[in-house]
């Protein structure tokens, strides 16, 4: 007997899933992104631009907001 239905490929999430989890990884790579910097070179020179308010609370925010993202898009139903 020979099966001659189309194998169709299910992935686990939708369209609208997959579309979300971009978004919610790309506020994440922004938030590592406006993290990154205010070292120096001189290690006996202090730079207080390490501890500047995007560094501080802008950035982890992002991320985290960006996770929160993350989760949505998982648990969103994908047939909506």
């Amino acid at each position: 007997m020979e099966n001659n239905k189309e194998t169709e490929s299910n992935f686990l999430f939708g369209k609208r899933n997959y579309i979300i989890m971009l978004i919610g990884l790309a506020v994440i790579a922004l938030g590592f992104i406006l993290m990154a910097g205010g070292g120096s070179d001189d290690p006996n020179v202090f730079n207080p631009e390490l501890y500047s308010w995007r560094r501080i609370r802008l950035a982890p925010t992002l991320v985290l907001i960006g996770f929160g993202i993350e989760i949505y898009a998982i648990l969103a139903n994908p047939k909506k």
